[in-house]
C-alpha cells in the first residue's frame, strides 16, 4: 500500500435515509476511479465539521454478513455503528476491499492454509499475495468532499492512520475498538497485534 494519494475527484451518485439497529443515518454512494460501490454512512450534519468520529471499515463478507468468528470484523462494525448512533455527527466509510484487499476467493484459500496451522500473514505470503493490499484513497476523497480535515479515527490499525496523515487528514484522537477474543479468533488477533502492529 502506497502512502500518498494520487489526486482524484469523486462525484455523488445517490443519497438516501438508512434507519439501522444503531439509529438513523444517511447513506451515500459516489463514483470513484476504482469503480467499486463503496458506501458512506453519515450521522447528522458533517459538512465542514472537524474532530468528528470516523470509522473506515473494509468489507468482510464472512464476518460482517455471515457472522464468522474467525475474525473480529463484525464486532468492530457493530460497535462502530452503535458508537456513531449515539453522537451528533459522525461517519462510517465502508470500503469494498474484501480480505484485506485480496478478494473473497483468495481469502478462502488463505483460510484453508490457516486451517493447516499457518497464521494470516504466512497464508497470504504462501499464496504470493501481499499481507495487506487495502487502499484508503477513497476514504481520503470522501473526507475532502465533506471538507473534513481533522477526525477522531475509530481504529486499531496504525497503517490506516499513517495513510490518512500522509494525505492531509489530521487525526486528533484514536478511538480504540475493543472486542473480546474467542477461541476461534484469538490466534488471528494475536497475529494482527504481533506481526501487523495493530493496537489491540
Amino acid at each position: 500500500m502506497g502512502l500518498l494519494r494520487v489526486n482524484s475527484m469523486i462525484e455523488l451518485n445517490a443519497k438516501a435515509k438508512l434507519p439501522t439497529m444503531a439509529g438513523l443515518f444517511d447513506i451515500y454512494t459516489f463514483s470513484s476511479d476504482d469503480r467499486k460501490d463503496h458506501a458512506v454512512l453519515v450521522r447528522g450534519d458533517v459538512m465542514n465539521r472537524q474532530d468528528i468520529p470516523v470509522r473506515i471499515h473494509s468489507e468482510c463478507l464472512t464476518g460482517d454478513v455471515l457472522g464468522s468468528r474467525r475474525c473480529d470484523c463484525r464486532d468492530q462494525l457493530i460497535r462502530s455503528l452503535v458508537y456513531l448512533g449515539r453522537v451528533e455527527a459522525g461517519m462510517l466509510i465502508y470500503l469494498r476491499q474484501e480480505g484485506r484487499g485480496i478478494g473473497l476467493l483468495n481469502k478462502i484459500k488463505a483460510y484453508s492454509l490457516q486451517d493447516e496451522g499457518y497464521d494470516t500473514v504466512e497464508a497470504n505470503l504462501m499464496l504470493g499475495l501481499p499481507v495487506d493490499k487495502r487502499d484508503y484513497s477513497f476514504a481520503v476523497d470522501v473526507l475532502k468532499y465533506f471538507h473534513i480535515s481533522t477526525i477522531k479515527l475509530m481504529t486499531n490499525n496504525p497503517a490506516k492512520m499513517d495513510f490518512l496523515t500522509h494525505n492531509g487528514i489530521t487525526i486528533s484522537e484514536r478511538i480504540p475498538i475493543k472486542s473480546e477474543p474467542t477461541p476461534y479468533d484469538e490466534f488471528y488477533l494475536t497475529t494482527k497485534k504481533v506481526r501487523m502492529g495493530h493496537q489491540l
